[in-house]
């Protein structure tokens, strides 16, 4: 999942950024606001935390542009700005969530697939195709009637990308983008080892390759 973070405090940054890398999301981050729009402008997004007291351009004047452009990218703000009137102003602009710094990291990634099921077209938490199942709280994968198998960050990514659009082919570079940041080293074969790894998990058959054009698992059924 490719998340991008607008902060321009370095440690809470820094912080939430590592943890999000170590958590397999793929974590652009950029610290003022006029470049945060630019990085909309020229990348597909799952989910935006943005900070409100940013240079160049303030938080609320980026969520009003991208509110006002009708892109429904979800959008959690993360302030230091606590008051009731504060948390209206940012809740009208647009945003999907609100939350006061300090916060806990669990509680950022727990309010993270709040919104995102909340967009989706299912209150179901996990992500299945019918065949199998995937638990964003517990990073583990089951096939029907089976027992849980725990995956690693990447897995987890990867598996969740071919879930969120079953029956459609992910080409490598769309898979590679949802699983590596900018500034990244794309490992070479990543993505084969990757799914050969979910495939001794949970089968051969789990995600079928479309000679030439990528993966996919079968649609909902």
């Amino acid at each position: 999942m490719r998340v991008l973070l607008i902060e321009d405090d370095h440690m809470i940054g820094e912080s939430v950024a590592e943890s999000l890398t170590d958590d397999g999301y793929a974590v652009d981050w950029i610290k003022d606001g006029d470049s945060g729009l630019t990085a909309i402008s020229c990348q597909n997004y799952d989910l935006l935390l943005l900070d409100l007291g940013l240079p160049r351009k303030d938080g609320i004047e980026v969520l009003r542009k991208i509110r006002q452009q009708k892109n429904p990218l979800p959008i959690i703000i993360l302030t230091a700005r606590d008051s009731v009137q504060d948390r209206i102003t940012g809740l009208d602009a647009g945003a999907d969530d609100y939350l006061v710094k300090p916060f806990a990291l669990g509680e950022l990634t727990a309010r993270m697939r709040s919104v995102l099921r909340r967009k989706s077209t299912t209150a179901d938490p996990n992500f299945s195709n019918g065949i199998i199942s995937l638990n964003p709280a517990t990073r583990q994968a089951c096939l029907v009637d089976a027992n849980p198998i725990r995956l690693s960050a990447r897995e987890f990514t990867l598996l969740q990308a071919l879930l969120v659009r079953p029956g459609a082919i992910l080409s490598r570079a769309e898979l590679e983008e949802k699983i590596y940041a900018w500034g990244s080293e794309v490992e070479s074969n990543a993505v084969e080892f990757l799914i050969h790894s979910l495939r001794k998990k949970l089968g051969s058959d789990t995600i079928k390759n479309v000679r030439g054009l990528g993966w996919m698992v079968a649609k909902s059924r």
